[in-house]
């Protein structure tokens, strides 16, 4: 499903025009997106978690010329699936 076919879902299911429905998905994307950066945990409940892990710099290897490369630290979004979709998905 991309957005499009979730806006889509979003405005047949709530009676909404698609453009509003697509503010209304970019409005809850934005949101979360600037509540990761602030590094805050977003739970959604019987469907997961959403934070962000932060991992220390490193050196890696260039797989082309085998030369070790230092790669910065960084912050990157995690997802943890709750029990109930983790069941559902799963058919139980």
């Amino acid at each position: 499903m991309t957005k499009s076919d979730l806006i889509e879902v979003v405005a047949g299911k709530s009676n909404l025009t698609k453009d509003k429905a697509g503010t209304v998905v970019n409005a809850i994307f934005e949101l979360m997106v600037d509540a990761m950066k602030e590094g805050q945990r977003i739970e959604i409940r019987n469907f997961g978690n959403f934070t962000v892990r932060n991992y220390p710099a490193y050196t890696g290897r260039n797989p082309k010329t085998g030369n070790p490369v230092k790669v910065g630290p960084k912050r990157m979004p995690f997802f943890k699936v709750g029990l109930e979709l983790k069941n559902r998905v799963d058919g139980k």
